[in-house]
């Protein structure tokens, strides 16, 4: 675990509201860390205009502008984000990671571009093929379990979802401190011969590599508390993922609507305030924001695009906690070290590979 203070590079213009989120998210973040920092990059008119709008000099002190003349759309596609906009708020937000300037990045920007610029940008460490979005999410015990991929990757092979369940583990190690995570192949049934071949094949795969495997979970098991780590493809995942959260909305919806049907229902609602309110602390989708994209030589997380101050808090506090416990650290020492590579964290990957291959696979 590191001691030093961690400094967080936030893409400020990222997401639907730019710097109506990113701006009192990042003051909301340094109240409760004194010893952090924030790098906000974005148009420097823009983030001057809004910090001087809500101005906090104590909290500010801890603030600087970086300069980015663009920015990325969501309607951009990857490619052209990456060749285009060099100079995007988004991209110099990850360069700060590289440069060692910051030990982290935050953005709420188009995902298939924050995955693209960061495999470009940060380079994949040694013995990854690709990277994959993980999140927590909560379960029944009160605890949550991390899962992934989420959508980087439509189409895995044995060997991809093996990788994913190994960086899973080391995740969950820096984000609950466990030392060996219990881990979970997304299926279609719990017995061996479900699932198709590249699932029966990274089962095999997963077994052998000496991970704690309870083997294969379905859907229903996800929020149970069976397994730490569901492991998946990214079309798979972020299928489970949205609907998921598709209906944890509409459950709070038919909440309100039967306790503001009359003045009835209403004073029943008073009574049982307490429990709404907890009720609704659970399942608000906001306290488990931000997914981290991992496999990269460098910290990135991604927020979504439409979260308030509140969820880009959280998703910013998440990105602390992977910089202060040594998460890329963690995982090269988890992953096998390929031949004649001493350290995993070393070895180039030539920069013509990498840029034809990070528009592959990703979302836009």
């Amino acid at each position: 675990m590191t001691t030093k203070p961690i400094c967080i590079a936030i893409d400020a213009m990222g997401g639907d509201t730019g710097v109506g989120v990113t701006v009192p998210a990042a003051r909301a973040f340094l109240r409760t860390h004194p010893d952090a920092r924030i790098l906000l990059v974005g148009r420097p008119d823009e983030v001057q205009a809004e910090l001087a709008r809500t101005g906090d000099p104590a909290i500010d002190s801890r603030i600087t502008v970086i300069a980015a003349s663009q920015v990325v759309s969501s309607s951009d596609p990857p490619a052209q984000a990456m060749r285009s906009k060099r100079d995007s708020s988004m991209r110099v937000a990850i360069e700060q990671v590289k440069a060692g300037t910051a030990q982290a990045c935050v953005s709420a920007g188009n995902t298939g571009a924050l995955m693209a610029i960061s495999r470009l940008v940060l380079r994949m460490l040694e013995g990854i093929d690709r990277p994959a979005i993980a999140a927590q999410l909560p379960n029944v015990e009160g605890g949550a379990v991390t899962m992934l991929d989420l959508g980087a990757n439509v189409d895995c092979d044995a060997t991809n979802l093996l990788q994913f369940a190994v960086m899973g583990q080391a995740l969950v190690g820096v984000l609950d401190g466990k030392s060996r995570a219990r881990i979970g192949l997304l299926n279609i049934g719990e017995e061996a011969i479900k699932g198709n071949d590249v699932v029966k094949e990274a089962a095999e795969l997963i077994a052998d590599a000496g991970l704690d495997f309870h083997g294969n979970v379905e859907g229903n098991d996800i929020y149970q508390g069976k397994v730490d780590v569901v492991v998946c493809d990214g079309f798979v995942g972020n299928v489970a993922l949205k609907t998921s959260e598709g209906l944890a909305q509409m459950l709070g919806q038919f909440l309100k609507e039967a306790f503001t049907r009359n003045w009835l229902t209403r004073a029943a609602a008073l009574l049982a305030y307490p429990a709404l309110r907890g009720f609704r602390d659970r399942i608000d989708h906001r306290r488990y924001n931000g997914a981290i994209l991992i496999g990269l030589r460098g910290i990135v997380f991604k927020s979504h695009g439409s979260s308030d101050a509140f969820g880009f808090e959280q998703a910013l506090r998440r990105a602390h906690d992977a910089a202060r416990n040594d998460l890329i650290g963690k995982i090269a020492t988890a992953l096998p070290r390929p031949r004649g590579v001493e350290d995993p964290l070393e070895g180039a990957v030539g920069l013509a590979s990498v840029q034809n291959q990070a528009v592959q696979g990703f979302q836009g």
